[in-house]
């Protein structure tokens, strides 16, 4: 196989209100004057978005077990503690660090506690919930599908928690996992092609080049091309769904393969991805997906848990936890794409959700940190032999978010609907044209794939896969996720 280059592209388009706010300042310092300066010597301190989860490291370390989650308040620029039965000192002491603090009910051990006995009552098919530091309650969430008897014993167990403990809303659209996304990659499994999303060029624990796409994706098919009917180009190694967590690790067959860390947003555009980044309640982030593009939108929960309907079962489940919630569309066809902040934070991968880019939703996330760190992969460019490994991130402290899980205006995603700007100018990326149209994907007869892109003139059109995915001939499905 000849030595390719393969980057984080998109397949289809970009949205034009998400590139206008991401690409003015894409890669632009963080550390301009003032920008970060405390505005007195225990007033809270005006900072971006990605900086607001190092501060919350930082103070949840001060508070202790007295700390009961935290936010990012977009409005204000400033980061949010909750704290219950604090000491002074300490509450001074977060103060100082440059947090906003403030008082709430419920320990995070009680609303924990909360949510361990919803998993253990209420594991419904269409359900979610997480830990909200905005409102101090476990918010849950049902979609469309959960009615009658299964909508009465959500109701009741919800009661049960305590009229201040958790609350509960409804979705319009159901749960689904959503494969394709970023570059699109395609595999043959069940009788059709499968689809999906490239999320992240890594370097694997062994030196070689790999990426980080949806665990749904790896479980569906082990070979992915970077063409419809193309030749393998990678094949997985490690994947987990349903279970803790929705990723797979993915290696490249030539070791020469060269596998930049970036992100291509449309245009011939690309955001330089520094590191692994956790992610923070209330913080701004970008998607990019093979089917609906470049997307924006802010991070409503942490350490989520989403109830799948099992694609295999039809009474089953297919439980995740530990997911990132947020507010950015997503479509069939996005799965396993790039989740990412302005200053080239990688913050997860595209798991699934409720919704579209039209009426908006809420969509889950694979934490990127937590990936890396079950998998033994680095963040940064493999590079032509493999093993480079600069700018590999700090992924210290993967997984662990605590306040976890708001789930508070979903759907709102300004310029998300009719992205008009096509992908393109990805040197040796690929050019995926019609990446498609997969709405109401994933109801087809195969397991279902993301699109992992990338790789060298990818031929095959992802086509217009409305339903359970239109064959190119009409002799095999495209299942998108």
């Amino acid at each position: 196989m000849p030595k390719r280059k393969v980057a984080i592209a998109v397949g289809g388009v970009a949205a034009l209100g998400a590139a206008a706010l991401l690409l003015p300042n894409a890669n632009a310092s963080q550390d301009q004057n003032g920008q970060n300066a405390a505005s007195g010597a225990t007033g809270a301190k005006t900072l971006k978005s990605a900086d607001a989860s190092d501060l919350a490291d930082q103070v949840q370390k001060i508070l202790g077990d007295a700390f009961a989650g935290s936010y990012y308040d977009g409005g204000k620029q400033q980061l949010v503690v909750n704290v219950v039965d604090g000491d002074d000192n300490v509450i001074v002491q977060a103060k100082k660090a440059g947090a906003v603090v403030r008082e709430v009910d419920n320990s995070l051990g009680e609303l924990r506690q909360a949510a361990k006995t919803l998993k253990t009552e209420a594991t419904i098919p269409g359900t979610s919930w997480a830990v909200d530091p905005r409102t101090d309650k476990v918010l849950v969430t049902a979609d469309s599908t959960v009615t009658g008897a299964k909508w009465d014993r959500l109701q009741s167990t919800v009661r049960s928690l305590g009229a201040d403990m958790a609350t509960v809303k409804k979705s319009a659209g159901s749960f689904k996992t959503f494969v394709s996304g970023g570059d699109a990659i395609f595999s043959q499994a069940q009788g059709g092609n499968v689809r999906c999303s490239l999320g992240f060029n890594v370097t694997a624990s062994d030196g070689s080049p790999a990426f980080l796409t949806a665990g749904h994706c790896g479980v569906a098919a082990k070979d992915w091309s970077d063409s419809q009917n193309g030749q393998p180009i990678a094949t997985v190694d490690q994947a987990t769904f349903p279970g803790n967590g929705d990723f797979s690790l993915v290696k490249y067959n030539d070791p020469n393969t060269q596998a930049p860390s970036e992100v291509n947003v449309g245009n011939g555009q690309t955001v330089q991805i520094k590191q692994a980044a956790d992610a923070t309640v209330g913080q701004a982030v970008f998607r990019m997906g093979s089917t609906t593009g470049l997307h924006d939108g802010k991070v409503t929960g942490l350490d989520a848990t989403v109830n799948f309907q099992s694609e295999t079962d039809p009474n089953g489940v297919d439980t995740v936890t530990g997911l990132i919630q947020t507010d950015v569309c997503a479509e069939a066809g996005d799965s396993g794409g790039s989740l990412f902040t302005q200053d080239g934070g990688a913050v997860g991968l595209t798991s699934g959700g409720s919704g579209d880019c039209t009426s908006g939703g809420e969509t889950f996330f694979q934490p990127v940190t937590a990936a890396l760190q079950a998998t033994g992969a680095t963040l940064g460019d493999a590079g032509a032999g493999a093993g480079g490994q600069a700018g590999a991130g700090d992924q210290a402290g993967a997984g662990d978010q605590a306040g976890a899980g708001d789930e508070a205006g979903a759907g709102d995603q300004s310029g998300a609907a009719d992205p008009s700007a096509s992908a393109g100018g990805q040197a040796g990326a690929g050019d995926q044209a019609g990446a498609g149209d997969q709405a109401g994907a994933g109801d087809g007869s195969g397991a279902g794939g993301d699109q992992i892109g990338g790789g060298t003139d990818p031929s095959g059109a992802a086509g217009d896969q409305s339903g359970s995915g239109a064959a190119d001939d009409g002799s095999s499905q495209t299942d998108t996720h």
